[in-house]
């Protein structure tokens, strides 16, 4: 058990995220042993499913499969990203840090989102290094990060847009010699860690037309920052391209995990023909289900400014008939500039975990957690560099790092 005081005495005096706020704990979360050894298998998983997304992008591309994945994945991206990601000069490169952000519910663990650029990455190796015997080990964070900057001496490239995280990406600079923390903006067409969103490329002159993205991980490819793919890999006209694309064991262990998703695609189904799972004959039905029927999730897939956080996504059965059917309708309206995606909503289930409050006197909370994990991918080799508990208020339904959050490291 760690005091509040040792915590305080230790927390970083720049702080870890721009005013933001949060409740310490005396104890990590300890996950049961199913649960932490599933969590140390999923990283090579999820490794291949990014690997798969490029492959198939690149061939629908070409035309040698389904156009329309490549049609859909470019849709609202400019000209020269298009160009650029399907070019020659990052083809085969993937993100190198993977952070699924996973709901532990009764069932077992539950994939709402695969983040590449991931914030978080500072506070959870920071926890790790005050928190006793936590998953990835007290250095994991800082030897994954590491193993995937392209250089001894390197940069650490983080937008004004991504201010929040400054402080935990400083901190993280100053455990690692040799690495800087720099405003993307004043970008140089030097290589480093990319910690800007794709959308905001404006913002970063020159990022168009300099030489240097090559350099650059994650790389400048948008394809890896599209939520969509979670809907993708349940698609019926995908599943030959996926068991070609993946082993058999990780096409069905990402099916376990990932809840049934849809592409919100306004192209009228026949008569006959229903919406795999929902059971209605088109989009207009699923905006007038019941709140009952409406446990789902309506998110905005990505390349905006509101696809980061909890921002874009609305909780089916936590909001009005009217409302959520003028959100359907506007996702639906939205296909050819903006995709949306839908997810099966699954419930995170209730724990217990104990917090300092206000006072500092150690409540117990019931609530519900959100895990992320951090996985590296260096030298062909996949490790989990550490990984962050959200815990909520059960009466939450999103799970994020509110103000009345406990932040721990998983143990």
């Amino acid at each position: 058990m760690i005091s509040l005081s040792a915590l305080q005495a230790a927390f970083p005096s720049d702080g870890l995220f721009a005013g933001k706020s949060w409740y310490f704990s005396p104890e990590p979360l300890v996950l049961e042993n199913r649960e932490r050894r599933e969590l140390e298998r999923m990283g090579p998983t999820l490794a291949a499913f990014q690997e798969a997304q490029d492959r198939i992008y690149r061939r629908s591309v070409k035309g040698r499969i389904a156009p329309w994945v490549a049609e859909l994945l470019d849709n609202n991206k400019p000209e020269w990203m298009r160009e650029w990601q399907r070019g020659g000069e990052q083809a085969e490169e993937v993100p190198r840090v993977i952070r699924p952000d996973l709901l532990l519910t009764e069932e077992g663990f539950a994939i709402t989102e695969l983040d590449s650029v991931p914030g978080g990455m500072g506070l959870t190796a920071w926890l790790g290094s005050v928190y006793p015997e936590v998953m990835g080990g007290a250095d994991g964070i800082l030897q994954g990060l590491r193993a995937i900057l392209p250089a001894p001496e390197t940069s650490l490239w983080i937008s004004d847009e991504s201010g929040d995280y400054r402080p935990e990406m400083r901190w993280l600079a100053n455990q690692l010699s040799g690495v800087e923390v720099k405003r993307a903006e004043e970008w140089d067409g030097t290589g480093g860690y990319r910690f800007f969103e794709l959308f905001d490329w404006e913002s970063i002159p020159n990022l168009s037309e300099s030489k240097g993205k090559e350099n650059l991980t994650p790389p400048i490819k948008p394809l890896f920052e599209e939520k969509i793919w979670l809907a993708l890999l349940h698609t019926p006209g995908l599943k030959k391209i996926w068991e070609q694309e993946l082993r058999g064991k990780h096409f069905a262990q990402l099916k376990k995990w990932t809840p049934m998703g849809w592409v919100l695609d306004p192209t009228p189904l026949p008569p006959h023909a229903a919406l795999p799972k929902l059971d209605v004959n088109g989009w207009e039905e699923v905006g007038t289900l019941s709140q009952r029927e409406r446990r789902l999730v309506l998110k905005i897939s990505g390349f905006n400014e509101l696809a980061w956080g909890s921002r874009g996504v609305h909780i089916g059965h936590d909001e009005s008939r009217e409302h959520w059917q003028q959100l359907v309708t506007d996702a639906v309206a939205d296909f050819t500039q903006q995709p949306w995606m839908m997810q099966q909503f699954r419930e995170a289930k209730l724990i217990e975990h104990p917090y300092y409050d206000e006072s500092g006197q150690v409540r117990i909370m019931k609530g519900r957690a959100r895990l992320c994990p951090y996985y590296f991918l260096a030298n062909d080799q996949v490790m989990l560099g550490g990984c962050l508990a959200t815990i909520v208020p059960a009466d939450k339904k999103k799970i994020h790092g509110m103000e009345d959050a406990i932040l721990v490291p998983v143990a």
